[in-house]
C-alpha cells in the first residue's frame, strides 16, 4: 500500500506548520521551496485542507496559513482517511474479477486496512513532530536542511 502524493504533501504541510510561533504564518511559496514541490499541486492540497477546517488562511500582503487548531487535535487516521478519500486496496468490480464470487482476499485486505487506520488513530500530529522531527522542522523553517 502506498499513500498518494496528495496525502504525503498534506501531512508535510501540517507538520511544517506546527513549528510556527503564535501569530506567525507560512506562505505557499515558502513551503513549496522548502519541500521542493510543485506550487500548483501545493495550492490544491492547501485549499482542500482549508476547506476541512484544518488551516486558517489569509490572502494578500502579509497573508499566509497556519494550523486552525492545536496539533494534538489532529488524529492521523482521520487526516489520512480524509486526504486519501474513499480507499479500497483492491477493486474486484473493475475490471471484473473471475474469482469475485468465492474469493476472500478483499475481506482480508479490508480488515488489514481497518487495522492500519486504527493504528494511525492512536497518534496525533503532536506525536509525530516530537523530537527529533520537531528539530528537523525548525531547521527546515530556517532553510538549513
Amino acid at each position: 500500500m502506498q499513500l498518494t502524493r496528495f496525502t504525503d504533501i498534506g501531512l508535510r504541510v501540517l507538520m511544517y506548520l506546527t513549528a510556527l510561533a503564535p501569530g506567525q504564518l507560512a506562505t505557499i511559496p515558502e513551503i513549496a521551496e522548502r519541500f521542493e514541490i510543485s506550487r500548483n499541486h501545493l495550492v490544491k492540497v492547501v485549499h482542500f485542507m482549508a476547506q476541512q477546517g484544518w488551516l486558517a488562511t489569509s490572502r494578500g500582503k502579509g497573508g499566509g496559513l497556519a494550523l486552525a487548531k492545536p496539533p494534538e487535535h489532529f488524529r492521523l487516521g482521520e487526516v489520512v482517511r480524509t486526504l486519501e478519500g474513499a480507499m479500497d486496496l483492491i477493486d474486484c468490480a473493475e475490471p471484473p474479477c473471475a474469482l469475485r464470487q468465492g474469493c476472500r482476499l478483499k475481506g482480508v485486505l479490508d480488515v488489514a486496512l481497518a487495522a492500519f487506520f486504527q493504528s494511525l488513530d492512536g497518534h496525533t500530529l503532536r506525536d509525530i513532530v516530537a523530537s527529533p522531527t520537531g528539530e528537523a522542522i525548525i531547521r527546515l523553517h530556517r532553510g538549513a536542511i
